[in-house]
C-alpha cells in the first residue's frame, strides 16, 4: 500500500503557527511572576525550565518553518 508524502509547504505551515497552548502559556507567565518574586519552590523551578525550553523550541521551529515559506515573523 503506498502512502502519499506529506506537502513539505503544508507541513511548513503547520509548523509556523505552533504555539504553547493559553493554559501552558499563562502556566509560563505565572511561573515567571514567581521567579521574579523569589517564590519559586523546586518543583516549579523545574517545570519552568521545561516551559522555557519547550518555548524555545518551538520558536525556533517556527522561524525554520517561515524561512521555508519565506516570510518573516510577526
Amino acid at each position: 500500500m503506498m502512502t502519499a508524502k506529506p506537502d513539505p509547504l503544508e507541513l511548513a505551515e503547520t509548523v509556523a503557527v505552533l504555539r504553547l497552548t493559553p493554559k501552558a502559556d499563562q502556566r509560563l507567565q505565572e511561573l515567571m511572576d514567581r521567579n521574579t518574586n523569589g517564590l519559586l519552590t523546586e518543583t516549579e523551578r523545574e517545570d519552568l525550565e521545561a516551559l522555557i525550553e519547550l518555548s524555545e523550541n518551538l520558536s525556533l521551529l517556527r522561524a525554520k518553518a517561515l524561512l521555508v515559506l519565506g516570510r518573516k515573523p510577526a
